[in-house]
């Protein structure tokens, strides 16, 4: 199964993803957490090791992956969850010394999210909800959210289930009806 779990900052999807695919994981199992966030700076590395110590209390094998997710070593027949493409998005497009045109960009973020879900018995990804606002951004800004608007298209048409989590209650957009 392959399910999708987006919404905006703080809405609960993350809690609402981990609680998922645990329920789906055997109870003699752990699932493996692909974290995408790079920390940058002393805040971003306290928030990702907090974000070690709170899986390290669940069934949750971490593997800190920010690039290249089309050749992750991952054991097949895993539940695996995927938090979050943002940062994987932001990762691809900006991290990389050759600048890639968006559609080579989405290319290779779908082909990894492919391996994943060829690797995976259940997979959830993360994400986030973009064009809610009313923002003007800059250019490179502007090709970010529209990249990750294409990239969670993709995903839902390849999703069993799509979740929009609001103030910690999930919507189903796409199959299912479990709360």
């Amino acid at each position: 199964m392959f399910i999708v779990v987006t919404g905006a900052s703080a809405s609960g999807k993350s809690e609402y993803a981990e609680k998922r695919i645990m329920e789906l994981t055997p109870k003699s199992e752990s699932a493996i957490y692909i974290a995408t966030m790079q920390p940058y700076g002393d805040e971003g590395r306290a928030r990702v090791e907090k974000h070690r110590r709170q899986r390290a209390q669940r069934r949750f094998e971490t593997r800190e992956i920010y690039l290249d997710m089309e050749t992750a070593e991952i054991p097949k027949g895993k539940n695996i969850l995927l938090e979050c493409m943002s940062n994987l998005a932001a990762n691809e497009m900006f991290a990389r010394q050759e600048p890639q045109s968006a559609a080579m960009l989405k290319t290779r973020i779908i082909q990894g999210i492919q391996h994943l879900l060829d690797c995976s018995e259940n997979f959830v990804a993360v994400t986030n909800e973009v064009f809610s606002d009313t923002m003007q951004y800059d250019t490179q800004t502007l090709a970010y959210i529209r990249l990750l608007g294409e990239i969670n298209q993709a995903l839902a048409v390849l999703a069993d289930e799509v979740i929009e989590v609001v103030y910690g209650i999930p919507v189903f957009i796409k199959g299912g009806s479990k709360a």
